[in-house]
């Protein structure tokens, strides 16, 4: 038998993605999107297949395409509805378009034309229709006219930006310029498109409004849809919902209250109930989603989980009775699939994670995407009364010649005396009486977690391939350990967080393995920022060197980027009304004590945290004569997606920590 070889970046990149499942109407088969990269290429590209739920080897339905993306199965079973940009019959898409196929195969029909593009879509329940987002001008009536300025709009010779909206660009890129995301249907037959929202103020949430947005009454004579009120759109706003008849197009409120920002509705199977997801606002900005339910016959809504101390991801999908929804929620750096049930209030777990990413039921039959830390995302079915089936094995094959060390879960008293979970991942072949270096990967948000998941841009699978015992924290702050733990951390930041990382630290010191003088951290986005506290609040000569991705510097600052109307609620004060309140948790102000070596990394691209964090962090360390090295790439956004930029990180990166790593001077310094 060949050995195993460790995980190589290279092999990383080598690795098929799967995508969300949606499946047949008789629950037999399952459809997703399948995404493969090229190093070669820089590029990647991803096709639909199909997967049987009852046995089978998977197989390709689509070839032709590029990016075929966001499969959805017809209520008929007779076609599947995807995304994508292709040519057919002389012209090709400038935006993404609709498209169906058979699921038995043949060639892929685009349906009809949307000069403004298709993105989210939902099937109606006779099959007949979709109801899918568009960005339109809101001022114009009908589609020609439509197409007109979106001609007019491509072929400009300025590449100015010009606006006077509150909310003007998201993530990666700016709002499309004078447009904003309506609800459109389209007739699958003719390519007839309908806009619901033409003639009134009604939009889409602006920020990437997706399948979320909106649900179709099983009837399908209604629409249910979230949409901020506000006259002044800002990321932040409280959402309502509405509910629209088809015929006529009369709008009602379904859902609205000035301190609840609701969203995700879905309609019961009877359609006399929709669920949704609500987060209390007006208490705190940290406030959970929680579930509620509206019932129309009352006109009333109600939270149902508001005693389950966790927080509800969307999509919520009803069961066949009518009596329960499931969905995703965090647990303690895993998240499971669950069933809550509506009649007692009561949550349970469907199936654990690992990390469950998205799932579909049909007809008594469940598939579901999860992932580990030990694999990437697998998709399988859960038949009644049957053991969980693997019904893919898109990657079974190149990972059968790779060695991954252990992955495990560990406790420890971090600050307030509470208890603080870290995951461990170890070397392949690790050996406790050998010395090994260690290295804290800190998670951003800050309200997000390390969990037990397979993550390409910071694959912990990866580090320890290297050598590294890698430790990720799930520090005060962190989601999925209960609110309090949550919100511990408002208005202070840096301070607990610092606190558990250091404990962490300390803990591990302790183990025999472990080499004090080969202690590391990396982290990105609120991770990077915690990496720049560090440099100014840890005892210098504690950690050997840092990596800072994607940062936050200077919380001034930052008001440049996307979602600045959150600051006061995160930092309890504008920064203009209490600069003392802000400056006093801002790296920025600690600088005079930052002596630790620090590979800087940013893109153009991250409108999240823009760059000038990263470079002001990183001017800042080089004005100070403390060793510092920039990695900035003009081309890639809070992320680092291009295969190639992505191998550059990571070479980076390992080699920043070789340099500063005395184990691996010691070693050059050896005879032989």
């Amino acid at each position: 038998m060949a050995k195993k070889k460790n995980l190589t970046i290279d092999t990383l990149w080598k690795l098929q993605r799967a995508g969300a499942p949606s499946l047949a109407p008789d629950g037999s088969q399952a459809v997703c999107s399948l995404s493969s990269y090229s190093m070669q290429d820089n590029k990647s590209s991803s096709s639909l297949w199909l997967l049987s739920t009852l046995g089978g080897a998977a197989r390709p339905l689509t070839h032709c395409g590029d990016k075929d993306g966001q499969p959805q199965w017809s209520p008929k079973g007779d076609l599947i509805a995807f995304v994508a940009k292709r040519e057919q019959q002389g012209r090709k898409d400038d935006e993404a378009q609709l498209y169906v196929i058979a699921p038995d195969g043949g060639e892929a029909r685009r349906v009809g034309f949307v000069a403004t593009g298709v993105e989210a879509f939902a099937w109606f329940p006779d099959g007949k229709r979709i109801a899918f987002v568009s960005w339109v001008w809101p001022g114009l009536k009908g589609a020609a006219a439509q197409q007109k300025a979106f001609k007019a709009f491509k072929e400009r010779k300025e590449s100015g930006y010009v606006t006077s909206q509150a909310q003007y660009r998201h993530w990666d890129s700016h709002l499309p310029m004078g447009r904003v995301p309506h609800l459109l249907v389209m007739d699958i037959t003719s390519g007839r498109v309908r806009d619901l929202f033409e003639g009134t103020s009604y939009e889409l949430v602006r920020s990437d409004p997706d399948r979320n947005a909106f649900d179709i009454a099983p009837d399908g004579r209604r629409m249910v849809f979230a949409f901020d009120s506000a006259a002044e759109k800002l990321a932040g706003n409280c959402f309502a919902l509405a509910e629209i008849e088809l015929k006529g197009a009369r709008v009602r409120g379904v859902a609205r209250d000035a301190g609840w920002d609701m969203g995700a509705p879905r309609y019961s199977p009877d359609g006399e109930r929709i669920a949704f997801l609500a987060s209390h606002q007006g208490q705190k900005h940290t406030m959970p989603a929680q579930l509620c339910v509206w019932e129309r016959e009352s006109g009333r809504w109600s939270v149902e989980s508001g005693e389950w101390d966790h927080e509800l991801n969307a999509p919520l999908l009803w069961e066949e009775d009518g009596q329960s929804l499931l969905f995703t929620a965090e647990q303690k750096g895993r998240q499971h699939l669950w069933r809550f049930d509506l009649p007692d209030r009561r949550a349970e777990p469907v199936v654990r994670g690992g990390t469950v990413s998205a799932f579909d039921k049909r007809a008594g039959t469940l598939v579901t995407l999860a992932d580990t830390a030990d694999h990437p995302a697998r998709l399988f079915a859960h038949l009644p009364g049957e053991m969980p089936r693997r019904i893919e094995t898109f990657n079974d094959h190149l990972l059968s010649g790779v060695a991954l060390g252990r992955h495990e879960e560990r406790w420890f008293r971090g600050a307030l005396g509470d208890e603080v979970q870290m995951w461990l991942s170890y070397p392949s072949g690790f050996d406790p009486k050998k010395r090994y270096p260690l290295l804290h990967i800190i998670h951003g948000g800050p309200h997000s977690a390390s969990g037990d998941g397979w993550h390409y841009r910071w694959n912990t699978a990866a580090f320890a391939a290297m050598g590294y015992v890698v430790c990720s924290v799930n520090y005060h702050g962190s989601s999925g350990f209960g609110y309090a733990f949550l919100d511990s951390i408002s208005h202070r930041y840096g301070q607990l967080e610092l606190q558990d990382i250091e404990a962490a630290t300390d803990t591990l010191l302790k183990q025999p393995w472990a080499d004090p003088r080969r202690v590391f951290a990396a982290g990105g986005s609120y991770g990077g920022y915690l990496v720049a506290w560090m440099n100014g609040h840890a005892e210098t000569g504690r950690y050997q060197a840092y990596v800072c991705h994607a940062g936050c510097f200077d919380w001034t600052a930052m008001f440049a980027d996307d979602s600045y109307p959150w600051h006061a609620r995160e930092f309890g004060a504008w920064y203009w009304d209490n600069p003392g309140q802000v400056n006093a948790q801002s790296a920025l102000s600690y600088v005079a004590h930052m002596r630790t070596p620090t590979l800087v990394v940013h893109g153009a691209l991250d409108y999240r945290v823009p760059d000038q964090q990263g470079l002001a962090y990183y001017n800042t360390l080089k004005a100070r004569k403390v060793d510092a090295r920039l990695l900035w790439f003009p081309d890639e956004n809070h992320w680092v997606l291009k295969p190639r930029n992505s191998r550059l990180w990571y070479a980076e990166f390992f080699e920043w920590l070789q340099r500063h790593d005395p184990g691996e001077r010691s070693k050059k310094t050896q005879p032989g």
